[in-house]
């Protein structure tokens, strides 16, 4: 399994925008992505959030993100977002 983690800095008082954004807009199309295993959304008060997105293998990430879908999602976020996301990939060895 792999972990795609986009860590976000949204804006304090979008926070809760963010979360129902990501709830309503982005899981529903993300569980018809080829690999998709899961996903987790994590905040904290001061506004920082990574969005953790769990796929079968590295390359299905990989497809994910060359057919636009991870371009598309963060693009409903750019007005909540203080500045620009970082992604980062990590093996997942263990997950329960």
């Amino acid at each position: 399994m792999f972990a795609r983690v986009t860590i976000v800095q949204i804006k304090k008082d979008q926070v809760d925008a963010a979360i129902k954004l990501y709830k309503k807009s982005v899981l529903p199309v993300a569980k018809a992505q080829k690999g998709f295993r899961g996903a987790q959304l994590l905040t904290a008060p001061s506004g920082k959030g990574m969005f953790i997105t769990f796929w079968r293998s590295l390359d299905n990430a990989i497809d994910n993100e060359q057919s636009g879908y991870y371009q598309e999602q963060l693009a409903k976020f750019k007005d909540l977002f203080e500045e620009p996301p970082m992604q980062e990939g990590y093996k997942v060895p263990l997950h329960v």
